[in-house]
């Protein structure tokens, strides 16, 4: 009986793997070799959903001024929100923070060191993450969320409601591109595939960038603001191991 040993060789390209093969020469007569290769299945699918992080800064002379002021602009966000169609558990708030606004100066006292920062007012953060479920209306809702007072809108980020059937597509291909990789090789070296031993998944997707076609306006006559969601590519990676047969 002659034994095979298969030399393992890896190509990358971006975030995609090409191939792998590794394979073992037996310990002793009766452990076959094994032949391991990655396989790779994408599957694009259009957006559904997105989550937009915006809120409100304030400023003032003192912190409950501050608060004050960004608590009245949040609320009017809030019920710009509802009144959007938004449910209350697509809205969460994401950060709140309450800061001192220092001043720095390059004077000195008679010492010759610097004076120390003085604190000129407060500032106020507040930040929601909204879920949008129907996308024809993403323009609209970020254009009324600039209209009703949010003032930081930190980015969009798109997705899909339920992946799974994307997913299990997905999972088929790389299955398939394994195994197509796994016949080539194990041809190549003058032998066949064997039993299946194992199959390891490793998954992931890649997001789109949303693109606003112009900037958001605060009139209230203001058309919404275009956005493009773009695709989303969902990827899994399988790791397959075959006996081999000689």
């Amino acid at each position: 009986m002659r034994h095979t040993r298969i030399i393992a060789t890896a190509l990358m390209l971006g975030t995609v793997t090409f191939g792998a093969l590794a394979a073992s020469a037996p310990t002793h007569a009766a452990d076959p070799a094994t032949l391991s290769v990655t396989g790779t299945g994408i599957v694009s699918a259009t957006p559904d959903m997105a989550t937009v992080t915006s809120g409100v800064t304030t400023q003032g002379p003192t912190a409950g001024e501050a608060l004050a002021a960004n608590s009245k602009a949040m609320a009017d966000l809030l019920a710009a929100l509802t009144a959007a169609g938004i449910a209350d558990k697509d809205v969460q708030t994401s950060n709140f923070s309450v800061n001192p606004n220092y001043i720095y100066s390059d004077l000195r006292d008679a010492n010759g060191y610097t004076l120390p920062p003085r604190i000129d007012g407060y500032v106020v953060f507040n930040t929601v993450n909204v879920t949008i479920r129907d996308l024809t209306q993403l323009g609209a809702v970020l254009d009324k969320q600039v209209t009703v007072g949010a003032n930081t809108i930190n980015g969009i980020s798109f997705g899909v409601n339920d992946p799974s059937a994307l997913l299990d597509e997905a999972r088929k291909h790389a299955f398939e591109d394994a195994k197509r990789k796994a016949e080539l090789y194990a041809t190549a070296a003058g032998e066949e595939l064997g039993p299946l031993v194992s199959i390891t998944e490793m998954q992931g997707y890649s997001s789109p960038q949303p693109y606003l076609m112009k900037a958001m306006s605060a009139a209230a006559d203001a058309a919404p603001v275009p956005v493009a969601a773009g695709s989303l590519d969902f990827q899994v990676d399988v790791n397959v191991i075959w006996n081999v047969a000689y």
